[in-house]
């Protein structure tokens, strides 16, 4: 799709703060985040929602990976994955950890914005990026 943001992410024409990369799908930071390393994995191929996806089981698994070394990376207490698909007219999973003292209740609430420095970003998704890779 070609106005699509997340479309411009994987061709590399707008920057994201990697965390996840594979033959399928590329996981960045959220420019908005909910939470410290809250990402979003993606598809590389266009698909409006996520159960469009033909390979959802590893679609899920690469979320379930990052979310998995973001809760050990960060000392997270769990992490939800959400996939509300509304923000952006591209699949995309919502990978958040989540701690007991976030801005957030029991729901999360989109609202709520980490207020994270650029520089703190850019260590957060190399950090997270080689956690995943090792993992």
């Amino acid at each position: 799709m070609q106005d699509c943001i997340f479309c411009k992410i994987v061709k590399n024409e707008l920057p994201c703060h990697k965390v996840y990369e594979d033959h399928d799908f590329l996981g960045f930071l959220d420019i908005r985040p909910l939470t410290k390393g809250n990402s979003l994995i993606i598809p590389k191929k266009h698909f409006r929602w996520v159960d469009d996806v033909p390979n959802l089981g590893d679609y899920f698994k690469a979320a379930g990976k990052v979310g998995i070394a973001a809760k050990k990376m960060f000392d997270a207490d769990w992490v939800c994955y959400l996939t509300l698909g509304l923000e952006v007219p591209h699949a995309h999973i919502r990978v958040i950890p989540r701690y007991k003292n976030d801005l957030h209740g029991v729901i999360v609430d989109l609202e709520k914005i980490e207020d994270i420095s650029k520089q703190e970003m850019e260590k957060i998704a190399e950090q997270l990026f080689s956690e995943v890779k090792n993992n």
